[in-house]
């Protein structure tokens, strides 16, 4: 599998004292460079609470690796998607009030936008994934709106794994891996991300054919005591 390394907690870190250190561009590059991440994630959030217009622009600017865009649906990130032309765009839904994202997108009361908004981004050579829960009713709208990825939503499997609830987490183990061979089985490709850490990460690999797991606030963690380098090599050895 392939691993990308969000890099939003970077920002936040940064925004805590002014917008002045750490270096988001310096850290994406020790990913890229030294680390050998596969792609960087940003998530640029209506709020703007901790990655900036600014910010995906420079990364695009410098990085050889792929950039991927984390935003929500609608007409302002449209826009900015398409000036910015990431690698891809992970479409995932949002409120203002939640720490981090909290679950999936609901793909059927929007399809008909949705549908279009991918459509937009396809035409500039852009691929979409839809962040969305292991249901099979989301993955069938998820390949009705065309798009070519599906980011599977790992938050519930990595809060169980927290808890040590054995029985809950085997149970959301084969949701996720009947979600992936479903999706996979009618053209779509499957990534996964939400929660994954360097105890809980190893189960995916159970997961039959994921192309690529985004990481972000346990690999920034375990930075701050290993490094930044140290801490995507480790996580990268656990996933490849």
């Amino acid at each position: 599998m392939k691993l990308g390394v969000n890099i939003d907690h970077i920002a936040t870190l940064r925004n805590a004292r002014g917008n002045i250190e750490p270096n988001l561009l310096e850290a994406a590059l020790v990913c890229q460079n030294e680390g050998k991440a596969d792609g960087i994630t940003t998530h640029l959030r209506e709020d703007r609470r901790h990655i900036i217009d600014a910010d995906v622009y420079l990364l695009k600017e410098h990085l050889k690796i792929p950039l991927n865009l984390e935003m929500a649906v609608n007409d302002e990130m449209l826009k900015i998607a398409l000036d910015l032309k990431p690698n891809s765009c992970c479409l995932v839904p949002e409120r203002r009030k939640e720490l981090t994202t909290e679950g999936g997108l609901n793909i059927v009361t929007k399809k008909e936008y949705i549908k279009d908004f991918i459509y937009e981004l396809n035409k500039s050579n852009i691929l979409v994934s839809l962040f969305i829960e292991p249901d099979l009713k989301q993955i069938e709208m998820a390949k009705e709106v065309n798009t070519q990825f599906i980011e599977l939503h790992t938050g519930k499997f990595s809060n169980l794994f927290h808890q040590n609830d054995k029985s809950g987490l085997n149970k959301e183990l084969s949701r996720l891996k009947e979600g992936a061979i479903y999706a996979q089985s009618i053209g779509l490709k499957v990534n996964a991300g939400h929660g994954l850490n360097y105890k809980n990460v190893y189960l995916m690999k159970t997961i039959p054919n994921l192309i690529e797991l985004n990481i972000g606030h346990s690999i920034i963690s375990k930075a701050i005591f290993v490094g930044l380098k140290n801490a995507v090599v480790e996580m990268k050895n656990l996933v490849k």
